[in-house]
């Protein structure tokens, strides 16, 4: 039998400094940009279009060419030497009509005649500000519900407490990733965080299923023997799970493209650290809570 519990301390640990690394990297963000993250146009507003280039070009280029013909915020991302995206605070209600005119521009300063566009998107400052706000409360909403539901379906605030921090857990790992690797923010990502909770939180029902089965027949052993004995029984399932899981988002990060590559490595980073928190940080609060409750 594996004893989970025994790494309880070195898990709090990673646990404690991810929660730093995550304030600390936001700070830095915050001071040396004037934000935290990187919003995709769902957020800030505005106009993008990507574009495919046959052969190799600079966004440096681009970027000037843009700027001497009346696009000088615009704001280039390269994914590759031939695909480039540019996002203007200009809104249009005709997208593709501004990406022709963009490819046109290009293609004639810089003398090219193999500009593709791929995609063209506008986002206006209403819908900017009501996706903003429903995003926050989605998030917040989905965690005091999930809590509220653990706290009903136990009857334990131990239960429910665990499985709120964990559920929080779940979602600064993700944040964090995409701080560190500067990814961008957009609907997708709130989408993809949203179905980890909900994915995180069916393990961690599996798992306190079975340590409620077993703390009412084993009456006579010890929480940390009962906690550990049943997430040993719950592994099998736990692993095939986020195998089954696993394997094809990872397919999708790698192979599904810039489109989907946002998504799948926010559902990747969060399976991941889902069973992490299910067996190491949800159960060993219910550990603590319940030995200070018998305590008391």
């Amino acid at each position: 039998m594996i004893d989970f519990l025994r790494y309880r301390l070195v898990t709090a640990l990673i646990s404690a400094s991810l929660m730093i690394g995550f304030v600390g990297l936001s700070i830095y963000r915050y001071q040396t940009r004037g934000q935290v993250f990187s919003y995709s146009i769902d957020f800030t507003g505005g106009t993008q279009v990507y574009l495919h280039f046959d052969n190799p070009v600079k966004t440096s280029a681009v970027t000037e060419a843009l700027a001497a013909h009346g696009w000088s915020s615009a704001a280039t991302r390269e994914f590759s030497d031939r695909d480039v995206l540019i996002r203007v605070k200009e809104y249009s209600n005709d997208a593709t009509g501004l990406a022709k005119n963009m490819r046109d521009v290009l293609a004639q300063s810089l003398s090219r005649n193999d500009i593709t566009i791929e995609q063209s998107d506008t986002v206006g400052a209403g819908i900017v500000d009501m996706l903003r706000t429903n995003s926050i409360y989605a998030i917040i909403i989905s965690l005091f519900l999930i809590s509220l539901y653990i706290a009903f379906r136990f009857w334990s605030w131990a239960f429910a407490i665990g499985a709120a921090v964990s559920l929080f857990h779940d979602a600064i790992a993700v944040l964090f990733f995409f701080l560190l690797f500067d990814i961008e923010i957009s609907i997708n990502v709130i989408g993809a965080i949203l179905t980890v909770l909900g994915y995180s939180i069916n393990d961690t029902i599996v798992i306190f299923s079975r340590i409620r089965e077993n703390l009412k027949t084993m009456t006579s052993t010890p929480v940390y023997d009962v906690i550990n004995i049943s997430l040993n029984q719950t592994l099998r399932r736990t692993l095939l799970t986020t195998l089954a899981t696993t394997l094809p988002v990872a397919v999708m990060c790698v192979y599904g493209g810039e489109a989907l590559y946002d998504l799948s490595f926010a559902l990747l980073v969060g399976i991941v650290f889902g069973i992490y928190s299910s067996i190491y940080i949800a159960s060993s609060i219910v550990l603590e809570l319940y030995r200070r409750r018998a305590q008391a």
